[in-house]
């Protein structure tokens, strides 16, 4: 079963088309893809379904890994001008700073598709963006919380995302929106792990150890399941239950937090779903073979699970896609 339709049975979505039905639209294509890095596992898993859904197309691919540094994603889709591809798709590692080398590829008549990640540029320097709606990610996050706690006093800690990016900033926003209106519930502290494992465990045990060992702290709210798990070790290593003496919520759904769950040590997480360049591919092949112009903002869903949400099977089901 190939990562694609793996993919489709995580995501409850049915079915998606086979090689065979998309012919030979982008047979052949060169497509340049920057990508930002592989900083969480859900980053490693859209890198690995978009490779396998440019080989099921049979699309010619050029991967550029920026490690994280938006300087190398600018050389890499200079890069990718010099070459003439047919398209580029890039996931830009913060919002700000892409005007003009959007806008050589735009002279060069080449599209730009960007993935799960905005940038604040003039929209018409890019073809479509395909992206989940990450306000409503985290309010969705918040909106669990309110709803658990109910009149409860909760004081939270925020681990972001990393600064500057557009996930960060919108997931930030959507909690905020959800938790206004209710006094008891609070963001104490709030500070980057860069969505990054290591720092999310670094920056929580900053937080227990100002919050006298966690005893304050009702729940972490972290931007990506990656620093949640992070969050989870720093809460056990402090002799505290994860899950139970602080409520986990986080943003992702990559395995590691519905293996969380199964040890009753997560509560819930907001689906994110890694398949950004089916729509994408979908986008390209009908502009660039028929000249349709896509919408330009290509939503993808943002749905809540919990431990009543079968977390056993959703990790087997997801296991399998390059988490």
């Amino acid at each position: 079963m190939s990562i694609i339709r793996k993919l489709a049975l995580a995501a409850g979505v049915g079915a998606l088309l086979s090689s065979a039905a998309w012919a030979d639209g982008l047979q052949g294509k060169v497509i340049g893809f920057s990508q930002i890095g592989s900083e969480s596992g859900w980053r490693a898993a859209e890198t690995s379904v978009t490779k396998q859904q440019a080989a099921d197309r049979g699309v010619d691919l050029k991967f550029a890994d920026a490690q994280q540094k938006q300087e190398n994603q600018i050389k890499a889709i200079r890069g990718f001008i010099a070459q003439g591809v047919d398209a580029i798709l890039v996931a830009p590692v913060v919002s700000t700073g892409w005007e003009e080398v959007l806008t050589e590829a735009q002279e060069a008549g080449i599209p730009v598709v960007l993935l799960d990640r905005g940038v604040d540029a003039p929209q018409e320097l890019y073809l479509t963006s395909v992206a989940s709606d990450q306000v409503k990610e985290g309010r969705v996050a918040g909106d669990w919380l309110v709803s658990t706690v109910g009149d409860k006093e909760c004081k939270v800690v925020e681990l972001q995302g990393t600064v500057g990016s557009s996930p960060a900033i919108n997931r930030k926003q959507g909690f905020e929106e959800a938790i206004a209106g209710h006094a008891n519930v609070t963001i104490i502290r709030s500070q980057t792990g860069d969505f990054t494992r290591s720092k999310g465990k670094e920056v929580m045990e900053g937080f227990l150890k100002a919050e006298g060992g966690g005893a304050g702290i009702c729940a972490v709210y972290a931007h990506n399941d990656d620093m949640a798990v992070g969050a989870i070790q720093a809460i056990k290593d402090a002799g505290l239950k994860p899950g139970t003496d602080i409520l986990v919520v986080s943003i992702d759904a990559v395995p590691d937090i519905f293996a969380a769950m199964v040890a009753g040590e997560a509560n819930a997480t907001v689906e994110l779903t890694p398949d950004m360049a089916g729509p994408a591919f979908d986008a390209l092949d009908a502009y660039l073979n028929g000249g349709t112009v896509p919408e330009k903002f290509i939503i993808t869903e943002s749905k809540l699970y919990t431990p009543a949400d079968d977390p056993q099977g959703e990790y087997d089901r997801r296991k399998g896609l390059g988490y």
